[in-house]
């Protein structure tokens, strides 16, 4: 069974960063393509940044230029560097692979105000 572990969320101003983590157990991670998304309240989740088993990256236009997304094959993580965050990515924010997604996780909640 596939588990996802997502952390390094938090409060922070608008402009700060934030590191987020992503551990994946239960699978052979190197395999597949991972893709980051959020929630907000009241709305649906969305993706946000995706990294193939290539290490090839997208981002949606909302977070491009702002976050990177990156993978560690031999720590079985992904992870997202958020900078120059804005109130507008307040979410809880979601690991999981690209297609044939797993059963997602807790998330980790991102909180940017001042």
């Amino acid at each position: 069974q596939v588990r996802l572990v997502e952390s390094g969320g938090g409060l922070v101003q608008p402009g700060g960063s934030l590191r987020l983590s992503c551990a994946v157990s239960g699978t052979i991670f190197s395999w597949y393509g991972m893709g980051w998304y959020r929630q907000a309240p009241g709305k649906q989740r969305e993706l946000v940044a995706s990294i193939t088993s290539s290490s090839s990256t997208n981002y949606d236009d909302s977070v491009k230029g702002r976050f990177t997304i990156s993978r560690d094959n031999a720590k079985n993580t992904v992870y997202l560097q958020m900078n120059g965050l804005k109130p507008e990515d307040t979410a809880v924010y979601y690991c999981n692979a690209l297609i044939r997604q797993w059963a997602w996780g807790q998330g980790t909640q991102v909180t940017v105000s001042s």
